[in-house]
């Protein structure tokens, strides 16, 4: 399972993944399946869990398909 918490940078909310399980937040966990996390978007799972607005998972999409991390 992933560990995904809330970043804020500017005026934007980031979802990113946190590997060590240590950052502070609240966090929301998922599978590392690209269907669950297509689930989780459609469902707008993530932004209810993490208590943001509109969520960029732009990270966690490129960390859970295996793309390299911007």
């Amino acid at each position: 399972m992933l560990r995904v918490v809330r970043v804020v940078v500017g005026e934007r909310y980031l979802a990113v993944v946190d590997p060590g399980r240590d950052r502070p937040g609240r966090g929301a966990w998922l599978h590392p399946d690209p269907q669950c996390l297509d689930l989780a978007e459609r469902r707008r799972a993530l932004p209810r869990a993490l208590r943001a607005g509109p969520l960029d998972i732009a990270a966690v999409r490129q960390h859970v398909e295996g793309g390299p991390v911007d």
